[in-house]
């Protein structure tokens, strides 16, 4: 074949393999379809108001986060942690102690490279979750500190001025008396007895509930003589009890009670309580301790990373963790449950609604705190075995079985020995 004649054919040739490549038929590809979200579970022992209230948070956290979902899922705080817990404050001894349940939240925060800027964290609300070098092993959410309610209109009825609250236990005694002869069927009560009467009448009175061996303590002579002033209250029927946790809440916001020492965040509930015209003042003290009035603790639900999970997972919930330091969202929580902002940038911007709303029930908390409420560690009420024999004891002085010194003594003695009987709940008490 003549050369120039093969060169011919050779677009011939290139026409005939391209029309059969393109003959071939493509292969069909899939359609790729959008990942599905990473879900994680909250686990909480709210009751339904606080939940719906949670629920309306953790909407919108999942709508500005497309790649991850938090959903709440009500716990009976047995069995394995979820990704997220949040943790009341009678448990908080039993998670820390239960290393392997849980992750750190600042090693959660890291390998996440979620950024997280612990120091931002006030001082005053580290109590419990942080470990001995102190960083932060869990978020303290929703920590308050005890303050004094009062009804003003029963303080008028009463002839107190209502716009001088008492400042001491002498001062509750004194208008207690008055509220009685008025009328008042119930004229001072109290929730969270071992949270308010041990950890933070000791605390402002500068009295350890523990000894520097690590042994419980609270039975020194001011506790012992607190705890008779009360009982002699309740003989004489200055003072009402209800309950263990916050019974009496519901007491005073329905007009029953005129004072109650409870936690500040209870606010939310009272402000709007009809009957009654709210006042607010510090947590009573003696003012014969030496040295002086010290400061009320901070102490509340925490929020708890389980352990055995993803890193997609683990991913999502350091992203909600961010959302929920934030100023904005910490601003939220407080108008929502009254509780102390964990930022001094949160605190900030909050000064503002405080304002607005006329309401000084934070003002008074950050004072009664004095910057200093995580300063003495150990709280009686945080470890669960514990606080339910002081509870029994306080019980049997209310009922006049038992004397205030003899309880004490014998609650130390239960206490001890429950924890001796417990090395790794002992181990993680910060004593």
């Amino acid at each position: 074949m003549r050369p120039s004649f093969r060169l011919a054919l050779i677009p011939l040739a290139l026409c005939f393999s391209l029309s059969a490549f393109a003959a071939k038929p493509k292969k069909a590809t899939k359609p790729v379809e959008p990942a599905q979200p990473v879900e994680i579970d909250l686990q909480h022992q709210f009751g339904e108001a606080a939940t719906a209230e949670l629920q309306k948070l953790v909407d919108r956290f999942n709508a500005d986060n497309k790649n991850g979902k938090v959903v709440l899922n009500r716990s009976a705080g047995v069995g394995k942690p979820g990704v997220l817990n949040i943790v009341r404050r009678t448990d908080v001894a039993q998670a820390a102690a239960n290393k392997q349940a849980f992750r750190p939240l600042f090693t959660v925060m890291a390998e996440a490279k979620e950024p997280f800027a612990a120091n931002l964290v006030a001082p005053d609300l580290r109590a419990g979750v942080t470990d001995p070098k102190g960083k932060l092993v869990a978020l303290p959410l929703a920590y308050s500190t005890p303050v004094l309610f009062y009804n003003k209109a029963a303080f008028r009825k009463a002839g107190l001025d209502p716009d001088r609250p008492p400042l001491t236990w002498e001062d509750v005694q004194a208008a207690s008396f008055k509220l009685l002869t008025a009328g008042m069927s119930c004229a001072y009560t109290t929730s969270w007895p071992v949270w308010v009467h041990i950890d933070n009448v000791s605390a402002l009175s500068g009295v350890p509930v523990a000894s520097p061996k690590g042994d419980l303590a609270f039975n020194a002579l001011p506790q012992v003589k607190h705890v008779a002033k009360l009982a002699s209250w309740a003989k004489s029927g200055y003072f009402t009890t209800f309950g263990r946790r916050n019974e009496a809440d519901h007491q005073f916001k329905e007009g029953r009670c005129a004072m109650i020492t409870t936690d500040a965040w209870a606010h939310t509930d009272f402000r709007d309580a009809r009957g009654v015209e709210l006042g607010v003042a510090p947590l009573p003290h003696y003012d014969d301790i030496y040295g002086g009035r010290q400061h009320t603790l901070a102490d509340g639900p925490s929020l708890w990373i389980g352990g055995g999970y993803k890193a997609a997972e683990y991913k999502v919930a350091a992203r909600f963790v961010s959302f929920l330091v934030s100023p904005q969202t910490q601003v939220q929580l407080a108008q929502i449950y009254g509780h102390l902002p964990l930022t001094q940038a949160a605190r900030v911007a909050l000064k503002a609604e405080v304002l607005r709303d006329r309401d000084q029930t934070l003002d008074v908390a950050y004072a009664s705190m004095k910057g200093n409420g995580a300063t003495h560690p150990l709280r009686i009420s945080t470890i669960e075995p514990v606080r339910i024999i002081l509870d029994e004891e306080l019980e049997a002085v209310w009922a006049d079985k038992q004397t205030a010194k003899g309880a004490l003594d014998a609650a130390v003695t239960r206490g001890n020995a429950v924890l001796n009987a417990k090395p790794a709940l002992k181990k993680a008490l910060p004593f």
